[in-house]
């Protein structure tokens, strides 16, 4: 089965072994730091030449996957496409020039799926979850104690979007991190009662590589000892992350442990939402799943194979 995601920052095929009942096990990856979001202009539009790239990515990712026997591939988008003032026009555009149809996930949707992945994950005795994953372009949060969750909301505090709109020096002015803060904490204050109001959360986790990129720097161990260790991200490292990203250049924190270069820009916005949302929803910890968006797309199509 083959998994292409659309997303703000990159473009991934990921092949897995599917079958039902089974954990999905990755045979192998394709992607491509596309980053739609940022060749957004002033109206909302992607350019054309992003446009041409994405079809010849999404043309070659079907080659990969029909040469590595997939018998099946899924595609969606995320909050880049969804935004776009031309986004219907670009999926017509991708259809017509390839045959590959794509799903634009709501961000709710996005939130559930993400939420799924880590029930799956993490399992039943893990009780009431709250989930929190920081995107390019949206902030996704939800929580419950099944499968679906009882609340799922999603808010457009992506890291890179929260970049591009406050942040103009390099480093940043005290003013435009102020700014970028307040209007990342007004957004999930007024947005956050239906979770507060839900059961207190037995376990709290984090997805996305945002957040697994503050773990990295805050001291988790690396993405080469394994999936299965277990990797923790606290408040107050949270905390320290922004004041000392606050303070380096864009080529500063590409230096620090897990950090790219491709994702180095929108650190600081990723740390200030991730502090922004632990704060207000009263999270000490959060565990870092490995498990995201991706898995609970292949994991809800996997629930509908065969037995």
């Amino acid at each position: 089965m083959g998994v292409l995601d659309v997303g703000s920052n990159t473009v991934h095929l990921l092949l897995v072994d599917a079958h039902y009942g089974a954990a999905p096990i990755p045979a192998s990856k394709h992607k491509a730091p596309l980053r739609l979001a940022e060749h957004t202009d002033a109206d909302g539009v992607i350019d054309q030449e992003l446009i041409d790239a994405l079809v010849a990515f999404i043309d070659h990712s079907q080659t990969i996957a029909e040469d590595q026997g997939a018998t099946e591939i899924i595609t969606f988008a995320t909050s880049a496409i969804r935004s776009a003032s031309n986004g219907d026009a670009i999926i017509d555009e991708i259809r017509r020039r390839t045959g590959i149809v794509i799903d634009v996930l709501t961000g709710e949707e996005e939130a559930r799926l993400t939420f799924l992945a880590v029930r799956r994950w993490f399992g039943w005795s893990s009780g009431q979850l709250l989930v929190m994953d920081i995107g390019g372009g949206s902030l996704e949060l939800a929580t419950g104690p099944d499968e679906e969750p009882e609340v799922a909301i999603s808010l457009p505090l992506g890291a890179g979007a929260l970049t591009r709109e406050f942040i103009i020096d390099d480093p940043p002015s005290k003013s435009q991190i102020k700014a970028m803060r307040t209007f990342a904490r007004a957004q999930i204050a007024d947005s956050i009662g239906p979770l507060r109001r839900a059961a207190d959360p037995m376990l709290c986790v984090a997805t996305s590589k945002t957040f697994k990129q503050l773990a990295r720097i805050a001291g988790a161990p690396p993405s080469s000892e394994g999936v299965h260790v277990r990797r923790r991200l606290h408040a107050s490292s949270v905390r320290e992350l922004v004041t000392l990203l606050s303070g380096l250049s864009v080529a500063e924190r590409a230096t620090l442990p897990g950090v790219s270069a491709g994702r180095a820009a929108q650190s600081l916005a990723g740390a200030v939402v991730a502090e922004a949302a632990m704060d207000l929803l009263d999270v000490e910890q959060l565990d870092v799943c490995p498990w995201a968006l991706r898995e609970g797309v292949i994991l809800r199509r996997m629930d509908g194979l065969p037995r």
